[in-house]
């Protein structure tokens, strides 16, 4: 992978995270139309460039995320809620790490969830239609645990984070932008989890060596390059997309991302059929 190829991920990466579309699975497809290799450091890169994604939400929610403890309670419980949520993503990431892992270099699992994920987002608006959360002070522990839990189906390459915790918080009674939001706030400390797993606690082997993920990028002037612009660019486009999903979502709904993501499937699978797609 080099500079040029880090930064084509990196905006699709930006542009993706926070929308229903899949940024794994169109980082997956990006690096395969690159020709980008899918070694060690792809694998890594591709966890790791979250690190951009995550600061955008902090950066665009800092009063939510900064604002003092002692001003009282409530924001200690929405802390806690984070924590209960992101729990099922931790236990069960750890469980199943070595499979998600062959998932990640399978374009035609990534083809499949991207169809059956479109067909959900067309119905998705008709099936929740009274919302009874509007804030995120009325989130119980116990939602937030069931949304942490449909976040889980995003393992799964093109399932989606995104598009999992929404329809969770949805089917929970959120309102649609409420359930976004909460869909980004859940996405700090579950990304921030696996970025950091992937960097200081998972061996990855080079040459034969075993090394953490973070060896590995201080292994090559090249993978810390394409680490640290990749995480900049994704950053900024990431800024932008949360700002126009947010908007777009207010005012007309899922449908739109479930027909691009039954024609973007389509492709994909014609590319599969043809064989330009291994």
């Amino acid at each position: 992978m080099n500079t040029f190829d880090a930064i084509i991920i990196a905006i699709v990466e930006g542009i993706t995270e926070y929308l229903p579309i899949s940024s794994t699975g169109h980082m997956i497809l990006a690096e395969r139309f690159l020709g980008v290799e899918p070694d060690n450091f792809t694998k890594l890169f591709t966890v790791a460039i979250q690190l951009g994604a995550i600061l955008s939400v902090l950066v665009l929610y800092w009063k939510k995320f900064t604002a003092p403890l002692s001003n009282g309670e409530r924001n200690i419980h929405f802390y806690l809620k984070l924590i209960a949520a992101v729990i099922p993503a931790i236990v069960l990431g750890k469980l199943f790490n070595d499979k998600i892992d062959a998932l990640l270099e399978s374009p035609l699992t990534v083809t499949i969830t991207m169809l059956a994920g479109g067909v959900v987002l067309l119905f998705i608006d008709a099936l929740f239609q009274q919302p009874a959360i509007e804030k995120e002070e009325q989130i119980t522990y116990k939602k937030a645990i069931i949304i942490g839990i449909w976040q889980c189906v995003a393992m799964i390459p093109g399932v989606s984070r995104s598009a999992a915790s929404i329809i969770g918080g949805m089917q929970q009674k959120l309102t649609r932008s409420l359930a976004a939001e909460f869909s980004f706030f859940l996405a700090v400390p579950t990304m921030a989890a696996a970025t950091g797993y992937s960097l200081f606690l998972k061996d990855w082997t080079e040459n034969g060596i075993e090394q953490k993920g973070y060896q590995l990028l201080l292994s090559s002037n090249q993978y810390l390059q394409a680490f640290v612009i990749g995480n900049v660019v994704a950053f900024i486009v990431a800024l932008l997309a949360i700002k126009f999903f947010i908007g777009f979502l207010q005012k007309h709904g899922f449908r739109l991302f479930g027909w691009y993501r039954i024609i973007a499937g389509l492709i994909l699978l014609a590319l599969l059929y043809t064989g330009y797609l291994q």
